[in-house]
């Protein structure tokens, strides 16, 4: 079951209960429209966008309970939330959402080949109809530039040993499953489960990034908010990954710095001791806000 990282420190950034139109970049299975719909003043409205088809039906099942005219969903990339704006005759919102992390529910789903735990098709897109899956994007790679993505993206201290195995396997039999990727990744550095997290981890985080530019549609959609916000108005990220939180943190300040917002989180609010023991998913995710001057 999918559960919301930091739902009511999110909530509690953006001051749903003074706001009209909130929009929710990375709706998912709608754990955070739920409550932010909660709290609402009447006739507030949340517009929600994913790029993931299957989260949108999951999310509209979650938000049965709420009147068709308080929320709209819709099948978009968050970095284009403005030409989803545009077609609804929206100029401003009152708060944006943005929660990067992949859901639940989509590691769960073998046939999307996000997780290393169940064999399934190494696609790896959030949207499925654009694009390449991953299995056909991993023939087009070199060893160095395979190499450079899961150093570069995952922070994986063996990229060059498993660079070097996964082209390797390739030459003889294309990769096509999650589960063989996953093996030939823990073959080539070594598995031991105690106390340490999956040795495909890092590799399959990076290779997920790369294949749908997660790092630059996060730049360039952060750099273009603060036009489409009302004074006041205010903005949560919650990333999962030192990169992403990296580009936020870098985005936000330059954005301060051309007095368009007031950065509200010094350094970044990080989940409970409680939480994570209830959610290990929830460990590495930190949460940061601005507010539109």
């Amino acid at each position: 079951m999918h559960k919301s990282v930091l739902l009511y420190e999110a909530i509690e950034y953006l001051k749903c209960e003074k706001k009209k139109l909130i929009l929710d970049c990375t709706v998912g299975a709608a754990g955070h429209a739920r409550e932010i719909l909660k709290r609402l003043p009447p006739g507030g409205r949340v517009i929600g966008i994913d790029a993931d088809k299957g989260a949108l039906e999951i999310a509209r099942v979650n938000l049965k309970d709420f009147e068709n005219s308080s929320f709209s969903l819709i099948n978009a990339n968050f970095k284009d939330f403005d030409k989803v704006l545009s077609d609804l005759k929206i100029g401003r919102v009152d708060g944006m959402l943005f929660d990067l992390g992949i859901s639940s529910i989509q590691l769960d789903d073998e046939s999307r080949g996000f997780t290393f735990l169940k064999s399934g098709p190494l696609d790896m897109r959030m949207d499925q109809d654009t694009g390449k899956p991953l299995w056909q994007v991993l023939r087009t790679l070199s060893e160095r530039e395979l190499g450079e993505i899961i150093r570069d993206l995952g922070e994986e201290r063996y990229w060059r040993k498993i660079a070097k195995k996964i082209r390797s396997e390739e030459k003889q039999e294309p990769i096509q499953d999650s589960k063989r990727l996953a093996e030939i990744i823990r073959e080539t550095v070594g598995y031991r489960t105690k106390g340490k997290i999956d040795p495909s981890t890092r590799t399959f985080q990076a290779l997920r990034i790369f294949v749908n530019d997660e790092l630059g549609s996060i730049k360039e959609t952060l750099r273009k908010v603060s036009s489409f916000l009302n004074p006041g108005a205010r903005v949560v990220v919650i990333s999962f990954h030192s990169l992403e939180d990296r580009i936020v943190k870098h985005v936000f300040r330059g954005m301060a710095k051309e007095e368009k917002v007031k950065i509200l989180t010094k350094k970044p609010i990080t989940p409970s001791i409680e939480e994570i023991s209830q959610n290990p998913r929830s460990r590495s995710a930190k949460l940061r806000a601005c507010e539109r001057i």
